[in-house]
């Protein structure tokens, strides 16, 4: 746009820094950076990072940024290029141990043993859909955006498949996940977390588990499937290098696998989450959500007690100390699910709608919280430190799946907002 830019970066985004211009065709932009952390910081402390030394280049800061933006650029800064990436699967020879070792060193890994994608495993996988091995999938951006038209095929899909474990009936599933793009990673250092559901025949066909211990370590399809989205987010995405492509401060577990949760849509009294995004009931369909984190549920207010224990209230309770970045997706239980329909809650929509209207909180708390959600346009002119205002503006911040064995009526609740729902059946 011919406008001088001089961009200012922390010392602890380096690598990150250098490596995004870099792929992005600008292997010498000119860069400032500062001391680190700038978070929680006085003022008195923030001029000293001004008036002190680039901890790079050891020379004055501002005098750095100002001649970042006047001083003309030099031959070799004005070199510009892209960084084209390969199109083919890597190919490695050696015993297994010593395959396993470079796979950890290359860092296309979890940093757990891996099954060794060889060539047979991976045609083997190939079987697992009718689509041929050179075709293109899709692109997965969205954990740095350093490759704008890093793209990959089938068969590279097939690579971190076998390498996570899967069987070829689990291919479409992570077929489809690769055709939306988006990765389980993501370059924040807020350390999010995925989640998706599944929906349709498919579950019983793999043999999922959406009963007793549905999240845990317990089911092959559900472990694998939520390994192999992190693996192809590292390795066909890159964005998996901590301190260069991945930035969560304190990283989260659930990285590991994601949350991949297939609804209990025998045992649930509510439309299934597909059929609500408008899927057809036989329809395979994988929905993917992204946040912070997920907590644990304990029923609800009288549990034990008649009347019905009011499951309501203690998922509003739940909901109040969330950051309004995201929204909030509730995991119940079949027998919460049904408690809640007993209480005159017949649809998802309708205890969405209560908990819009019931869970609340004041102006003063709302301006004390990370990542604040406070109105905006003419109704916030009246708002005072004491108004009571709901906790997201709108129903479909709060979305519901059934899952669980119906051993005790809890609930768990993600601080996750929904993305999109695509077909599974579409990669057969």
């Amino acid at each position: 746009m011919g406008i001088p830019t001089a961009p200012m970066v922390t010392i602890a985004f380096k690598d990150l820094a250098l490596t995004n211009a870099a792929k992005r065709g600008m292997p010498h932009e000119r860069i400032c950076f500062t001391p680190h952390p700038v978070w929680g910081k006085t003022d008195e402390q923030m001029y000293a990072y001004l008036e002190g030394n680039d901890p790079v280049t050891g020379k004055p800061l501002m005098k750095e940024v100002i001649g970042a933006l006047t001083d003309p650029l030099t031959p070799e800064e004005s070199k510009s290029g892209t960084i084209t990436p390969p199109t083919g699967a890597p190919t490695f020879v050696g015993a297994a141990d010593e395959l396993q070792q470079r796979f950890l060193d290359n860092g296309m890994t979890d940093f757990m043993p891996i099954i060794l994608p060889t060539r047979e495993k991976v045609d083997a996988m190939l079987k697992g859909t009718s689509h041929k091995p050179d075709e293109i999938v899709g692109k997965m951006t969205p954990a740095r955006g350093a490759f704008p038209e890093w793209s990959y095929t089938v068969e590279q899909v097939a690579v971190n498949a076998v390498m996570a474990g899967a069987i070829p009936d689990y291919f479409p599933t992570l077929l489809a996940i690769g055709s939306t793009g988006i990765s389980a990673l993501f370059s924040s250092t807020n350390s999010l977390v995925s989640a998706a559901i599944i929906n349709g025949p498919i579950r019983d066909k793999l043999q999922m588990n959406y009963g007793i211990g549905a999240m845990g370590p317990f089911n092959q399809a559900n472990a694998v499937i939520g390994r192999a989205w992190t693996l192809m987010s590292k390795n066909l995405d890159g964005g998996g290098v901590a301190g260069e492509t991945y930035m969560g401060s304190q990283g989260n577990v659930i990285n590991y696998n994601n949350l991949i949760i297939p609804e209990n849509e025998k045992d649930s009294p509510w439309m299934p989450f597909h059929v609500q995004k408008g899927f057809k009931p036989e329809e395979n369909v994988i929905s993917f959500f992204f946040g912070f984190n997920i907590t644990q549920g304990q029923g609800g207010k009288g549990l034990g007690m008649k009347p019905i224990p009011h499951y309501q209230e203690a998922m509003s309770a739940n909901v109040a100390p969330f950051a309004s970045m995201f929204g909030a997706l509730f995991i119940v239980d079949p027998l919460v699910a049904n408690g809640l329909g007993d209480l005159g809650f017949k649809t998802k929509e309708d205890i969405a709608d209560w908990l819009q209207k019931n869970t609340t909180v004041t102006v003063k708390d709302v301006k004390t919280m990370l990542f604040s959600g406070l109105p905006r346009g003419p109704e916030a002119a009246n708002l005072t430190d004491d108004s009571v205002i709901p906790k997201w503006p709108k129903a479909d911040a709060y979305q519901f799946v059934v899952c669980g064995g119906q051993t005790n009526p809890y609930h768990q609740l993600a601080n996750m907002s929904y993305r999109l729902s695509v077909s599974i059946d579409k990669w057969v």
